[in-house]
């Protein structure tokens, strides 16, 4: 039987390992080479090559097809000293990979080298526990989860939409939370906004929605502002978000909205509800249409009545809310198909969703101007149809 040491060396000679010197210009070639650390996670907490993806050995052959699907790619593998990622690169071979080397001496030979790394932001144990199925999804893992504790969003308003909204965000771990609403809790909110509670009735919406998310998360600073989006306080707001998850009830506040989101150049999840029916789309200002684009003027007052007037399911917001926390969250990750250029439409009574595509109006009166040029106007005058100025 062969030693190990005879064992490593057949397998050496059937691979090609490179130095720390050409696996940097793989890294730096626009990218193209996947850098993969096959190390345990006590020594990637030590340190890192800039861009590497952890997969520990063990799990290499398990996960490589969701890091590089195709096979033809060029792929770095390396470890501490060389070893194993020499044997991860032989294993990759019979696996098909055709275009794998393995960095000799390892991630050694590449701090030798005088080469920068990087080490993680490290999830406490508490937080490894609580996001542990997050972390198991490929599509997040830790460093997705870094990204959500360090994500700061904003929710217009603590009611219907941003009840759900706000749960599922801070539960998610989405590290700062901001609440915009001066209202107070009533009596009528219980049947459909759950962050409130009966013995919460009459105190602020933002204050209800603060101790709940408290007692949800205790990672997520919740930032609360008692007050109505208005043109002298919103850009100053809204600038230090992420993301902005629209719950509002009125089209003053969303028209104001949209046209300080332009000029910011602030994604917003955009959600509305109506009886049984609700609306979810996403408007990037860099990517696709605004809200303008789709509603250049308000309709005609009392054509639109709010929950108040028409009523509302109260399950309803659960869905659609949940569904604008679905899409901050791809947002923060840069994971899969937000809905930009898209509205996603539930029917509750027929229990189907459909889909309407939404393209940009080369007239808009906002988002085709330059940020400088967008004014924000008296919006309740707007929308009273006393007020058609460009914005």
């Amino acid at each position: 039987m062969p030693s190990f040491q005879a064992y490593l060396q057949d397998v050496k000679s059937k691979i090609r390992e490179c130095t720390a010197d050409e696996a940097r210009r793989l890294a730096d070639n626009g990218g193209s080479a996947a850098i993969i650390d096959v190390r345990e996670r006590d020594e990637w907490e030590q340190g890192f090559i800039p861009g590497a993806r952890w997969i520990p050995r063990g799990f290499l052959e398990l996960k490589i097809e969701e890091a590089v699907p195709d096979r033809n790619a060029p792929v770095v593998l390396y470890c501490a000293g060389g070893n194993r990622s020499a044997l991860a690169t032989h294993a990759l071979h019979v696996l098909g990979y055709a275009n794998v080397v393995s960095l000799a001496g390892g991630f050694g030979a590449w701090k030798r080298a005088g080469y920068d790394y990087e080490k993680p932001a490290l999830l406490t144990k508490a937080q490894q526990a609580r996001y542990s199925r997050h972390i198991l999804l490929p599509e997040v893992g830790e460093a997705g989860q870094q990204k959500l504790l360090a994500s700061k969003m904003l929710l217009i308003g603590a009611g219907g939409l941003g009840c759900p909204a706000g749960l599922y965000l801070a539960a998610a771990g989405v590290g700062t939370i901001g609440i915009i609403d001066d209202d107070v809790v009533d009596e009528s909110n219980l049947q459909r906004q759950i962050m409130h509670s009966t013995e919460r009735v009459g105190m602020a919406k933002v204050e209800s929605a603060r101790r709940t998310i408290a007692g949800l998360n205790p990672d997520v600073k919740v930032v609360p502002y008692q007050t109505r989006l208005s043109s002298d306080n919103v850009l100053e707001i809204i600038k230090g978000y992420d993301v902005i998850v629209d719950g509002a009830d009125n089209f003053p506040t969303r028209y104001l909205l949209n046209d300080a989101s332009v000029k910011l150049g602030k994604p917003v999840v955009h959600g509305s509800i109506d009886r049984f029916d609700g609306r979810v789309t996403v408007f990037d200002p860099k990517r696709g249409p605004c809200y303008r684009c789709l509603f250049p003027e308000p309709p005609p007052p009392g054509m639109a009545p709010n929950c108040s007037e028409a009523g509302v399911l109260g399950i309803l917001p659960g869905v659609v809310g949940v569904i604008e926390a679905t899409e901050a969250i791809k947002l923060v990750l840069g994971k899969g198909e937000p809905l930009i250029g898209r509205m996603l439409m539930f029917d509750a009574m027929k229990m189907k969703f459909r889909e309407m595509k939404l393209r940009k109006d080369p007239s808009c009166v906002v988002c085709t101007l330059p940020p400088e040029q967008i004014q924000l106007i008296d919006y309740e005058q707007f929308c009273l149809g006393g007020a058609h100025a460009r914005a």
